[in-house]
């Protein structure tokens, strides 16, 4: 069975503004690089995933994906819908049987839990929709094929997406993966993100380890 993972992301420049309150553009973006390279090194520990596929016009996210071996595509600055359906045609080219959507700020991202979760998959065709901890948002997409379902991420994506599968006659289900819930865009998410991380051990060690720089340098 293969499976190709996709992961859209953004210029690491513009991410995450509303973290604006408590980090400066540096430290932002140091952050979003951290949490990106977590996000690939659990995709590259998850043996059932056969691919992995950066999606981004960012030369600073290609550069790293190359250093993790992972291959990219430029997306020409789309959004991350258009990202990700970019990705999945890459993938239905590639003659993959599933597709696994992912955000590249979810650092916590467990390789057992993603193995779990394809392996839920239906033979058939199906949608397995992870949502955010809220309930609201979609943090991943499994589908078989991959072409099951358009991607349409953004606020509410979550109901969304299951009315998608129904239109578009693909059996939809929401799966809760307890390490794909948390991501990171609130000041909120980075103070549980610090709490999570502070009662846990191993994982996440690029997040932890800028995390810790920028607490150095804070006090």
């Amino acid at each position: 069975m293969s499976v190709h993972a996709i992961l859209p992301i953004k210029s690491f420049e513009d991410s995450k503004q509303r973290l604006a309150t408590g980090l400066s553009e540096g430290p932002r973006r140091a952050l979003a690089e951290a949490m990106f390279s977590d996000v690939l090194t659990a995709l590259r520990r998850t043996s059932a995933i056969t691919d992995v596929v950066v999606v981004s016009s960012s030369r600073n996210a290609q550069r790293i994906a190359s250093g993790h071996g992972i291959g990219a595509i430029e997306d020409g600055a789309i959004g991350h819908s258009e990202a990700a359906a970019l990705g999945v045609m890459h993938a239905v080219e590639a003659g993959s049987e599933k597709v696994l959507l992912i955000p590249g700020d979810c650092p916590l991202i467990d390789p057992h839990e993603l193995e779990e979760l394809i392996a839920r998959a239906a033979a058939g065709r199906s949608a397995l929709i992870v949502p955010d901890r809220h309930g609201t948002g979609t943090n991943a997409l499994l589908l078989t094929p991959p072409d099951a379902l358009t991607p349409s991420f953004g606020p509410d994506s979550c109901a969304r997406h299951l009315e998608l599968a129904r239109a578009q006659g693909t059996p939809g289900e929401v799966v809760d993966v307890p390490s794909l819930a948390l991501d990171i865009d609130t000041p909120e998410d980075l103070d549980l993100l610090r709490t999570t991380l502070a009662s846990t051990h191993g994982g996440a060690a690029h997040t932890r380890g800028m995390l810790s720089q920028l607490s150095r340098s804070q006090s």
